[in-house]
């Protein structure tokens, strides 16, 4: 198969995600203001996409509570530097079992399970241009739970963020999601110029070598956008590899803490470095106007409370 690069790519930053890394690197974002700040320091390095979950701001830990994305979307809409905002709306879907002797009910503790509605209402509320939906249920090794979304569930959020007239962007962590995620655009309920993430590397879905990356790639229709990423180590060998390829890149401290080995990065730092590399292989890494074109994304002020 011959080379056929992306030669006007967009980056985008995955600011401070769900895991947990509060405490491993001073450097990951938690109150909204901290956030907002490191978003906009990323748009400034040259990210056209800024993709932002909310913490707890004195403890880190992941939440989803409504007003923390408002004030991170107002601070970020108020900058002095155009970014596209993409929220996550992978939150609530979590499910923790009891033992595995007798693994019902489930362990509350752990599950974080709501409808279709409230795990969109901060979308309806603060209208980003782009969201996430996280096209299909794994295991994760980061603790013993399952993020589920049912078909039936994927169907009822996608439809809502379509009529909403938010882009989703498809999460893929593996071959089947993508087969799910064709399934809702023949349907109606995604449209036909859709975007993709490829999520490689996470544990358990696709692993990050570069034949699974391939068949997820050929997996992708050609009328669609994707980006790709991986996680750790190999973040920044998956910028080259998703330009390479044809697609976009994201890089950010969801994904990888390091710039080197011993050296925390910021996520403006890994911005930089993901420019640095995409220039090298000879292309052009394009602007948020040129990112709402290229995607037909609309840009609006956030719903009144």
């Amino acid at each position: 198969m011959p080379l056929a690069p992306n030669r006007d790519v967009f980056i985008t930053c995955a600011i401070t995600g769900s895991g947990g890394t509060q405490d491993r690197s001073p450097h990951v974002p938690r109150s909204p203001r901290q956030i907002a700040d490191s978003a906009i320091e990323a748009a400034k390095a040259g990210a056209a996409v800024v993709h932002c979950h909310v913490r707890d701001p004195e403890t880190g830990a992941p939440r989803r509570d409504i007003h923390l994305y408002r004030e991170v979307t107002e601070r970020i809409r108020a900058a002095d530097v155009d970014v596209v905002l993409n929220l996550t709306a992978g939150m609530g879907g979590d499910v923790t079992f009891g033992s595995t002797v007798s693994p019902l009910p489930l362990n509350e503790a752990g599950t974080d399970m709501i409808g279709a509605a409230e795990r969109v209402e901060h979308v309806r509320q603060c209208l980003p241009e782009l969201c996430t939906l996280d096209c299909g249920t794994m295991n994760f090794a980061e603790a013993d739970y399952v993020m589920t979304n049912t078909p039936g569930m994927l169907r009822a959020m996608g439809g809502m963020m379509t009529e909403m007239g938010v882009k989703p962007e498809i999460e893929a962590f593996d071959t089947g999601h993508l087969w799910l995620a064709k399934q809702l655009v023949s349907e109606g309920v995604l449209k036909p110029d859709a975007l993709v993430q490829l999520c490689m590397g996470v544990p358990w879905g696709a692993p990050d070598d570069l034949n699974t990356f391939m068949a997820m790639v050929n997996n992708v229709p050609a009328e669609w956008n994707w980006s790709a990423f991986a996680l750790g180590r190999n973040q920044m060998a998956y910028v080259a590899a998703a330009v390479l390829a044809g697609g976009n890149v994201r890089v950010g401290l969801e994904d990888n803490l390091w710039l080197e080995k011993g050296v925390l990065a910021t996520n403006a730092q890994l911005v930089e470095r993901a420019v640095t590399i995409v220039e090298n292989l000879g292309s052009r890494v394009i602007g948020p106007d040129e990112v709402r074109k290229k995607l037909n994304l609309t840009k609006r002020a956030p719903v009144a409370a």
